[in-house]
């Protein structure tokens, strides 16, 4: 395939059991417009013109890390406007990513995350980073 899937968008998935619980969060709490449902497959949002399917599970088995995240242009502004909406942030306690008062942690490059869960427990992410485009 001549030049890769560099020129193609990606589509992220996040897998869901709770199904109401996860599109009132995504749509309501997070902003996103809910696009399509497809029942008992996914459930399909528009992230800023990137497709967020929620694949509908029996089970979610448990994710280490982050399975989804946002780039914001002020970490500090986006994480009052979720925490506002009803959004909470995670707070670590590693003395090796120390987090300030609202959770965000400064990485040795100078980006800033900051950590929350969905109703599923999928660990999701704003960031950051002054160095990106």
């Amino acid at each position: 395939m001549p030049g890769g899937l560099a020129k193609y968008n990606i589509i992220a998935f996040v897998v869901i059991v709770d199904v109401e619980r996860a599109k009132a969060f995504y749509r309501d709490t997070l902003g996103l417009r809910l696009v399509d449902e497809e029942p008992p497959y996914a459930i399909v949002f528009d992230a800023n013109g990137i497709m967020l399917r929620l694949v509908i599970g029996r089970e979610k088995a448990p994710i280490q890390g982050t399975v989804l995240g946002w780039q914001v242009p002020d970490a500090a502004v986006a994480v009052r406007e979720l925490e506002q909406a009803g959004v909470v942030f995670e707070r670590y306690g590693f003395s090796f990513m120390p987090q300030d008062e609202l959770g965000i942690w400064t990485t040795p490059t100078g980006s800033k995350v900051a950590w929350f869960k969905d109703p599923d427990g999928n660990t999701l992410s704003i960031s950051e980073h002054p160095e990106w485009p």
